[in-house]
């Protein structure tokens, strides 16, 4: 029996960081994919790693699949990483990033206070103008585009389920929200049966309401002024003292902490240069420009009386739905890092430290949705086989109100594939929602109505 320890052939790790960056269990031919490894290379690596421990084996078959265990976790973190600097996030400034990171660590009032400098925007021309190098911007798009001929959104779509959670648990992380990653799971599988309804609970609820309004809205309408402002109200649902300050432009001084920056407070200006950027970004033709010049546009303008960083970090992911290419979740971004990314835009309007969070976060979440997508794109033997018939028990369970044993007994199967057709059933139901509902011609009033009558079967 073959056993691995730290530090792993090379070929190992790569299979294994794949597993683990997918966050569901992944088929054979998903990684043979990916890797572009001959098929028997790819057997005998899943063989040594789950004779190690590191990989457990799901079903037989056509249907087997890999997850990764605890073991490959723990594997993985004992592998030698760069050594952080005290007090730092897990990104290395570059060079030309570190002297704006030093010189944003200077208490706050040894640094000049600054306003709102209507230029940094003003100046701006789509596609002659660029706040990410021209050349990076062209490498993550060619990274991150599906190669499909498919319609804006699709691929946002089909990692919905997993991007809900991962945007959602970050986004609300970078707030100050206390809530695990487990915990935010648990809390979309209960939705608004979790409990008590405390502040992070409901941010957390806000931005999953916000991101599926954002995938529903934004491959009809386009990045509009009424979208973002929409999505501003969904994310600060009953978070806010005076519901004015939900969905409006603000009309009120905001104060930065930890910054010597002091946004406009002119609402008419505010109004006109939030108009302005979303002009400038429908207009810019590389997704990923456009997706960074709208998030940090966003965050400098501060146009909403609170919600505007969850507000520029959702709306980033806009050009890139529109554009088929993987979404942005902001994992793995620690607030120290992401401070000063900020600050370095809010105070001197430089980019450095924001170019550099970007690309380290973007190409990670090209990783991590790249193999999620194509372990979706390996077609299940047994789901084929019965597509038909999954689509009629679907039918009878959500809109005739059958029993999922009735359904079964209506429904041809043969007596060796029941087993495991129930366990599908039963998974297509606990993620049944109006968003993926039409898959199955169903209805999204009518599947609301089955979901709120505690999903029977």
């Amino acid at each position: 029996m073959t056993t691995l320890t730290p530090p792993l052939a090379p070929r190992h790790e790569a299979l294994l960081r794949l597993v683990l960056a997918a966050g569901a269990p992944l088929q054979p031919g998903a990684l043979q994919q990916i890797l572009q490894t001959s098929r028997p290379t790819i057997n005998r690596v899943l063989r040594d790693l789950q004779a190690s421990g590191f990989l457990e084996r799901l079903g037989d078959g056509r249907s087997t699949r890999y997850m990764a265990t605890d073991a490959a976790k723990a594997a993985l973190g004992a592998l030698p990483s760069p050594p952080t600097p005290a007090g730092a996030g897990l990104l290395q400034w570059s060079p030309a990033a570190l002297p704006l990171a030093e010189t944003l660590r200077a208490p706050l009032g040894t640094r000049t206070p600054v306003g709102f400098e209507s230029s940094f925007v003003g100046s701006y021309i789509p596609n002659q103008s660029s706040l990410l190098p021209p050349q990076l911007a062209i490498d993550l798009f060619s990274a991150g585009r599906s190669r499909d001929q498919l319609p804006a959104g699709t691929y946002v779509r089909e990692v919905l389920e997993q991007l809900l959670i991962d945007l959602s648990w970050s986004s609300s992380r970078l707030e100050g929200n206390n809530k695990s990653l487990l915990d935010t799971k648990e809390l979309f599988e209960l939705g608004e049966q979790a409990g008590p309804m405390d502040e992070d609970t409901l941010m957390l609820l806000n931005h999953k309401n916000a991101i599926e309004f954002m995938v529903d809205a934004v491959p009809k309408d386009g990045i509009t002024m009424h979208v973002l402002v929409d999505l501003q109200s969904k994310l600060m649902k009953d978070l806010l003292k005076d519901s004015r300050d939900i969905g409006s432009i603000r009309r009120r001084v905001v104060n930065i902490d930890g910054s010597v920056y002091s946004p406009s407070n002119i609402p008419t200006l505010l109004e006109e240069t939030l108009k302005t950027i979303i002009d400038k970004v429908r207009h810019i033709r590389n997704p990923v420009e456009a997706a960074f010049f709208l998030w940090v546009n966003v965050a400098y303008l501060q146009p909403f009386a609170d919600g505007n960083k969850r507000t520029s970090r959702l709306s980033a992911n806009m050009p890139l739905m529109l554009y088929n290419c993987a979404p942005l979740s902001f994992l793995d971004v620690e607030r120290p890092d992401y401070a000063t990314a900020m600050l370095g835009v809010y105070e001197q309007r430089n980019v450095a430290a924001a170019v550099e969070l970007f690309e380290f976060i973007y190409r990670r979440s090209i990783q991590k949705y790249s193999v999620l997508r194509a372990s979706l794109s390996v077609p299940d033997p047994l789901r084929t086989r019965y597509r038909q018939a999954l689509n009629e028990i679907m039918q009878l369970v959500v809109f005739y109100s059958r029993t999922l044993d009735d359904a079964f007994f209506a429904v041809p199967i043969d007596a060796v594939d029941l087993a495991a057709l129930r366990v599908i059933a039963n998974t297509e139901l606990d993620h049944l929602e109006q968003y993926n509902c039409a898959r199955y011609n169903l209805a999204r009033g009518m599947t609301q109505r089955w979901i709120d009558a505690g999903r029977p079967r």
